[in-house]
């Protein structure tokens, strides 16, 4: 796999594996965490909930602009990526401590350490492509390193099950630090393959000072995030603008980054403004992406733990068991959210959930006759595991890709990176009609529905992200002007971060939306106009690729 290219690929894909391990460990548990009412999670309605997870989520993809920015200029990238490592193997570790305060620092922990540590990864990962022999293998490698990621998330929601069935929230939490730390150690193993694709490239007389930056950037962030926060309530009169005061407060805070982000292009010299252009479309238009793809954590994992049938056939139940992978649920009353009729908690006046005592929530829209005896358990796969199926497709479907685009370029067929990204999205459209077609045949969700639905919505989007995800990594590493390398990589993680919130906005709809058909036709939408958008430029991108890429 690692063979013809830099030594160092192998050093940077087993530290992101374990880094993912640890990432994709917590953020599987996370929103089941805060809903869950039985076994000493939070206790939030999943409206709460969500608005919580696509803050966190878009936060933590909106610190690596000013991660990148001190890499670029003061740290190096290696020493950012050891900054950032431990800050999240903190934080992790922080979540096993209960409480609301130690919740809230450990989320600031992580939030922080990814700024440093993720966009500084992805750039020396293309540092290592500099020399003219590995240049034309950068796409392929970034596809090896994204399957490293995948690998580290695969395993880690199976972790997560048996940590938390077995020992409880605090033990899985932990083990997502453990796995950070072990990358941090891997990567301080292999320092000599990667020490010479760490270099600190000059900066021009156009660009921003440090201290510039944090006057007109960030410290209007801060103050943008502020207004946001109190504007609607203490000014307008009204709660929010855009259904929660953090969304209101991330929205105006990100005005400010993308002012900054602008004027790189309005100031950028005659050579570097076409790939700066380019690069900015892109991101605006991949949003969309990651709004529908990381509802994987907050929609799609409602649709798992409610709507799906997770009970085990016979001859599987006992292996799932034994590895700790099964929730045994039954109908014996306990205290548990009241549900209307839509599945939704109802709420009392001050907008917290009504507890009644009754049946576990599983069997809310499980027909009586599915019904075990008295006394007798179901024994359903925990929700978590459904987590595992995206990375799954991705470790098996990779070498699938890169084979196909190697055929293709073979043929001199293959097609540009930014057509690689249209098709990624058009692709991701298809994914939402599998889940309406889930919809139409559970009757709107009063009738569980087989995991069959999930695991294909999951396997369709899979290949969407194959042609977007690692492709977008590999046009930024082409395009970028190499002094601001890092930089451009943080404002492909703004992007990610702005899309992140908005599935958590949009995940925030659910319950307000009875027929959950409409939910995923608002998802379909919005892909098939960011898949047009890419293919109305498509011929603007495919020249300054050309021109200016490697």
């Amino acid at each position: 796999m690692f063979k013809n290219h830099p030594k160092g690929l192998s050093i940077l894909f087993f530290t992101e594996m374990w880094e993912r391990f640890g990432f994709y460990l917590m953020l599987g548990i996370f929103f089941l965490y805060m809903i869950d009412t039985q076994t000493g999670g939070l206790g939030l309605t999943r409206a709460n909930a969500a608005d919580i997870y696509g803050t966190y989520i878009a936060l933590v993809y909106l610190t690596p602009f000013l991660g990148g920015l001190l890499a670029d200029r003061i740290l190096g990238y290696r020493k950012a990526i050891f900054i950032g490592g431990a800050l999240m193997g903190l934080g992790y570790i922080g979540l096993a401590i209960q409480g609301y305060t130690a919740f809230y620092i450990s989320l600031l922990l992580i939030i922080v350490g990814n700024g440093f540590f993720k966009p500084n990864i992805s750039t020396l990962l293309g540092n290592l492509y500099g020399e003219d022999r590995y240049r034309v293998l950068k796409d392929s490698g970034y596809n090896i390193f994204y399957m490293g990621i995948n690998i580290g998330a695969f395993v880690c929601n199976f972790v997560a099950a048996y940590l938390r069935n077995h020992y409880g929230w605090g033990y899985a939490f932990a083990a997502a630090g453990i796995g950070m730390f072990l990358g941090l150690i891997w990567f301080w193993r292999g320092q000599r393959h990667v020490k010479d694709a760490d270099v600190i490239k000059p900066t021009k007389p156009e660009d921003m000072s440090l201290a510039r930056i944090f006057a007109v950037v960030l410290m209007p962030l801060l103050i943008a995030g502020l207004i946001g926060w109190f504007l609607p309530k203490e000014i307008l009169g009204i709660e929010n603008i855009f259904g929660s005061n953090s969304t209101d407060a991330f929205l105006f805070g990100s005005i400010p980054v993308l002012i900054y982000y602008s004027s790189l292009w309005v100031k950028a010299s005659k050579s570097d403004k076409a790939p700066i252009g380019a690069l900015l479309a892109i991101f605006g238009v991949v949003i969309i992406f990651w709004a529908i793809f990381h509802q994987n954590g907050s929609a799609l994992t409602i649709w798992a733990e409610s709507y799906t049938n997770r009970e085990l056939p016979q001859v599987v139940e006992s292996v799932s068991k034994t590895f700790g992978l099964v929730q045994e649920v039954d109908t014996s009353p306990r205290e548990v959210p009241r549900l209307d009729t839509h599945g939704r908690a109802e709420l009392d006046a001050d907008g917290n959930m009504i507890i009644e005592m009754g049946p576990h929530p599983y069997f809310h829209n499980l027909q009586k006759d599915g019904w075990p005896d008295k006394g007798i358990s179901l024994k359903l796969i925990s929700t978590e595991i459904f987590q595992s199926v995206n990375p799954f497709f991705v470790v098996i479907l990779t070498p699938v890709v890169v084979g196909f685009f190697t055929m293709m370029r073979k043929r001199k067929k293959e097609p540009s990176t930014p057509a690689k990204i249209g098709w990624g999205l058009f692709i991701t459209a298809l994914s939402t009609l599998v889940m309406i077609s889930a919809v139409l045949v559970s009757n709107n969700g009063m009738e569980k529905s087989s995991a069959m639905w999930l695991i294909s919505a999951y396997f369709v989007i899979t290949v969407g992200e194959l042609f977007l995800s690692p492709m977008g990594l590999s046009l930024v590493s082409k395009l970028s002007p190499p002094r601001l390398t890092a930089l451009m990589m943080g404002g492909w993680f703004l992007s990610t971060s702005i899309g992140n919130k908005l599935s958590g906005v949009i995940s925030g709809l659910w319950d307000s939306i009875d027929y959950k058909a409409y939910f995923f036709l608002i998802n379909f939408a919005g892909a098939m106009l960011a898949a047009l958008a890419i293919f109305l430029m498509i011929k603007w991108l495919r020249r300054v690729v050309q021109e200016h890429g490697a």
